[in-house]
């Protein structure tokens, strides 16, 4: 029978006026790895602070079972900005000590990349203090991994992390011993670590067995049961739900909670967007252009991110963005906005980018705008427009959309300069939304969101008729609002993923792969023998025909672009036309690996 650890007892926490726990008792055991999801505000972080003994509660009691070994990552870390990272992270081990040690060398490399923590200054002698945010947060986070607990308590551990080290921390928490407690809105991590979840909602914590996907099926199913009205039914965990047990339905290992009463539950529920009405509607409003990128090079002062890059962004295209930090996302999406911005004035250092000439461009970028901050919340978002039009005859007011983003009635009229991180990043996406793009570029849209407002967000983007990049280390975000996924490697090219994003953590397990055997091979042993000048000459011809070819299917894209935009009404003839260009996009990618591979052998 596995031991208690924690047990929470009728615990109660008020602030103000506002109870944010209400008689709430919990317990956690050996081997629990429990995931807390609930509202921005509705006491996510006050729950695990007392269940961590880090705050107190009002009534009720926490107690530890005798000798317990916690480790807690709080939002705020209490690193010295003096140390350096060795002295926090390694301590007083000497480096045959700590090399030596397969745990220290596997925490380093999956949350540093390198155990000479590549991208630090002075490596493991870097000091601290003059570190952002997220340097910091690896730091905690890998400080705490290195040690052993008998409970871990995580308070939104995948900030800052990237597609790679959210995989990486996954894998880790999965073959720990240690009990887990976790406050996280990624909802792919949750799936992947968590067997409970615990709801946290107006003052009550509901229980769950499974991760997220069991989750949202017993919410679906409790809610189903307790509905006194057929809305109730209509609701957008039922929408969740469908797209979970259609889109992937092996997406854990864990057993399913009343899977016959959720499939049923979702019967008649239709796919979350109808790819072809999207694709009619955006080409009537974009026309046959909207980014064409041809041999762009992108760099950042003397450092070159994207070179020779040929590339369209189409009419309808839903496009997943994903790469390692500082291959040129975020670069690649304001060189595309800053043409568009100077109607292709300014260019990036190579090559052009062409802007369709009906093209209005929202983008949402990582910093959070500045707004008065003595305007009201429904005040801002008037201020851009009082009605939008949501596409497929969806039309709502300013104030309809402040409600389905979270901001009821009375919290429309808070003023700006009182809302939370969060909230703030909640009002710039509805102000975007107001202003009626048919483009969007979202910049890691999901930060600050809780799991309610990302699904709100997702059912909005479901109807939304444009063309849209998404750059997002959430990976449940990407794969639910985007048809396709591209890739920078780091090795200054784009490639389009057929399988997505576990195709690019095979690719850069590949990668890291290679670059090992090549730094444990001998010089001598490294010595490319000389090719002779028959095979460099049929290296060289085979280069030529491949180039030749991803001419002609460039032609071929831009043709089929244009035949989608004339049978937009026919939508048999858009799916087949559009079956043909994802096609196309795959031939393009493995022509682009072979030419890679020539290139170098050339």
């Amino acid at each position: 029978m596995a031991v208690n650890l924690v047990n929470v007892e009728n615990v109660s926490k008020v602030y103000g006026t506002r109870a944010l726990l209400d008689g709430v008792s919990l317990g956690v055991s050996e081997g629990d790895r429990i995931g807390v999801v609930g509202r921005n505000g509705d006491g996510k972080t006050t729950l695990i602070r007392m269940l961590a003994k880090l705050e107190e509660a009002d009534t009720g009691r926490v107690t530890h079972s005798g000798g317990l070994r916690l480790g807690v990552l709080t939002q705020h870390d209490s690193l010295d900005p003096e140390a350096t990272v060795r002295h926090e992270v390694i301590r007083d081990l000497a480096d045959h000590e700590w090399a030596g040690n397969a745990k220290i060398r596997d925490v380093l490399t999956g949350l540093f990349g390198g155990l000479d923590l590549p991208g630090f200054p002075q490596g493991l002698d870097t000091v601290i203090g003059p570190l952002s945010g997220g340097e910091r947060r690896r730091i905690a986070l890998a400080k705490l991994l290195i040690d052993e607990q008998d409970l871990i308590v995580l308070d939104e551990p995948t900030n800052h992390l990237d597609v790679e080290g959210i995989a990486w921390l996954a894998q880790h928490l999965r073959e720990r011993r240690s009990a887990l407690v976790c406050v996280t809105h990624d909802r792919w991590f949750l799936d992947q670590v968590c067997t409970r979840m615990w709801d946290v909602q107006r003052g009550s914590v509901f229980e769950y067995e499974g991760g997220y996907s069991d989750y949202v099926f017993a919410r679906a199913e409790r809610e189903r049961i307790a509905a006194t009205e057929e809305v109730k039914r209509q609701n957008l965990v039922r929408k969740e739900l469908a797209w979970l047990r259609r889109g992937a339905p092996a997406r854990t290992s864990k057993p399913r909670f009343r899977v016959e009463a959720a499939n049923e539950l979702i019967k008649d529920v239709p796919p979350p967007r109808d790819s072809s009405e999207l694709m009619k509607f955006a080409s009537s409003r974009l026309g046959k252009t909207v980014f064409d990128l041809e041999d762009v090079t992108v760099q950042a002062g003397p450092k070159v991110l994207l070179k020779h890059v040929t590339w369209q962004l189409g009419p309808g295209d839903r496009i997943g963005l994903v790469g390692v930090n500082g291959a040129g996302k975020t670069s690649l999406l304001r060189a595309m906005a800053e043409a568009a911005r100077t109607d292709g004035e300014a260019q990036p250092a190579g090559g052009r980018v062409v802007v369709g000439k009906t093209v209005k461009l929202a983008y949402l970028s990582q910093e959070v705008a500045e707004l008065d901050p003595d305007w009201r919340v429904l005040e801002a978002v008037q201020r851009v427009r009082e009605r939008v039009d949501l596409g497929k005859g969806r039309e709502m007011t300013a104030g309809q959309l402040c409600e389905t983003f979270g901001f009821g009635k009375e919290k429309q009229w808070t003023p700006v300069g009182d809302l939370s991180g969060g909230e703030r990043r909640r009002l710039q996406l509805l102000r975007l939304l107001m202003d009626e793009p048919n483009v969007l570029f979202l910049d890691e849209p999901t930060n600050d969101l809780d799991i309610e407002t990302l699904t709100q967000l997702e059912d909005v983007l479901d109807g939304w008729p444009g063309s849209m990049i998404v750059i997002s280390h959430d990976r449940f975000f990407v794969e639910r609002t985007t048809d396709r996924v591209f890739a920078l490697l780091g090795d200054a090219t784009l490639r389009m993923l057929p399988r997505g994003i576990d195709e690019y953590l095979e690719r850069r397990h590949r990668m890291e792969a290679q670059v090992a055997v090549a730094a444990a091979t001998p010089a001598a042993e490294k010595a490319v023998p000389e090719r002779s000048a028959a095979d460099l000459r049929a290296a060289k011809k085979e280069l030529q025909k491949i180039e030749r070819q991803l001419d002609k299917l460039s032609e071929r894209e831009t043709k089929l672009h244009a035949q989608i935009a004339e049978n937009a009404t026919d939508f048999a003839k858009v799916a087949e036309l559009d079956a043909e260009l994802r096609d196309l996009a795959g031939q393009r990618d493995e022509l682009e690996l072979r030419w890679l591979e020539l290139a170098e052998e050339a």
